[in-house]
């Protein structure tokens, strides 16, 4: 096994360690299941409706805008995401880790 550096996300104010960590074996498998259910949230949000465009004369507008919004949509969902989210990213990865075990 090789030693990785964990990536995680701290609270603020949290100690922080950067000592090397025995990697998971499916890690991998993991991070694309919270991928995708981070992209099947940031849809969610889209169609709920959050970040759009306010129909008022306040200011804003644009491109830019909607360039920005996209972008702090997909952020949001990756951070519910990684927080736990629908549960549906540890479904995916079970499903995934069957799959890659039935393969061997």
């Amino acid at each position: 096994m090789t030693n990785s550096i964990h990536p995680s996300v701290q609270a603020p104010g949290a100690v922080t360690s950067n000592l090397p960590i025995l990697s998971d074996p499916h890690a991998q498998l993991r991070e694309v299941a919270q991928d995708l259910e981070a992209a099947f949230l940031a849809e969610m949000l889209k169609h709920a409706g959050f970040g759009e465009a306010r129909d008022d004369d306040s200011f804003g507008g644009g491109i830019g805008e909607e360039q920005i919004t996209s972008m702090l949509r997909n952020e949001h969902a990756a951070a519910i995401a990684s927080q736990g989210g629908l549960g549906l990213a540890e479904q995916i990865f079970q499903s995934l880790v069957q799959r890659a075990e039935a393969g061997q």
